[in-house]
């Protein structure tokens, strides 16, 4: 009893190491069935008509790119197969990088062309005063995209003056600024918000659901591959799935074990004593 107390940290390493490693070589299927939040989404998005506007806000850096890059692909997946214009944007500056490649790719496999199917805003500094812009005048607050090219006139922003034109809104988070999107957005301009964030912020975004401030959210890479599941065109989420829920199992296994032996010893003890 006294050894397995003390067992070596490196065998716990070896252990997570390959209940990492062995899911991703030999790759096995897991049922990954949509909750309610995304199924909300999803319903949202496939119910808008060809044609319709779709903003998706990527307000994340490099260090949540795993949880909420995903969630971006399955979500321009979705608007290109529909033929729904996407306005793409970001409030963080680190966000730039992986939202260009994002659409772009996606794009591409669509044959979708910037300026004409989608448009890229880039980043612009002050989020809650952004928002506030953007829900006044899109055109004031965008001059130009991210390419340089004038807004006015753009194909891609038809029929779009404001927020208030939006016909949903996506934002994905690895921080608080979903709130200014809910305060200084949805509550100003009227226009229906869903939110894609880190599974460890998902609890935070049921007190929006019940008060229908949001429509859905994606948490972390559960919902992601949920989403994906819902497109029909599962990716990294997907694939991350089976990994992540064996190493899941493993940790639940050492904590049961460790309890095990912790009140074992403990019983022991009193016996000697």
């Amino acid at each position: 009893m006294e050894k397995l107390l003390k067992i070596d940290r490196r065998i716990i390493f070896i252990l997570v190491a390959l209940a990492v490693t062995i899911p991703l070589l030999f790759r096995f299927k897991m049922s990954v069935p949509p909750t309610t939040h995304v199924q909300s989404m999803y319903d949202k998005i496939d119910s808008l008509p060809k044609g319709s506007h779709v903003l998706i806000s990527f307000d994340y850096d490099p260090s949540s790119k795993e949880e909420l890059q995903p969630m971006a692909r399955a979500l321009l997946h979705h608007c290109f197969s529909k033929d729904i214009k996407v306005i793409g944007m970001t409030l963080y500056p680190a966000g730039t990088g992986l939202a260009v490649k994002a659409i772009k790719e996606i794009g591409k496999d669509y044959g979708k062309t910037s300026g004409i199917d989608y448009v890229f805003l880039g980043f612009k500094a002050g989020s809650s005063l952004v928002i506030l812009n953007m829900g006044e005048d899109i055109y004031t607050a965008f001059q130009k995209d991210f390419y340089g090219k004038k807004t006015v006139g753009m194909p891609a922003l038809k029929g779009v003056s404001s927020l208030r034109d939006i016909d949903y809104a996506v934002n994905l988070t690895a921080g608080g600024i979903y709130e200014a999107w809910i305060v200084y957005g949805r509550e100003k301009y009227n226009f229906e918000l869903g939110v894609g964030c880190t599974a460890v912020m998902g609890p935070e975004m049921y007190p929006f659901i019940q008060s229908k401030q949001l429509t859905g959210f994606l948490g972390g890479l559960k919902g992601a591959a949920e989403y994906e599941t819902l497109v029909g065109h599962k990716d990294r989420a997907s694939a991350g799935m089976a990994p992540q829920s064996v190493v899941h199992v493993l940790v639940v296994c050492f904590i049961l074990f460790g309890n095990f032996l912790y009140f074992a010893s403990g019983r022991k003890k009193q016996i000697k004593s």
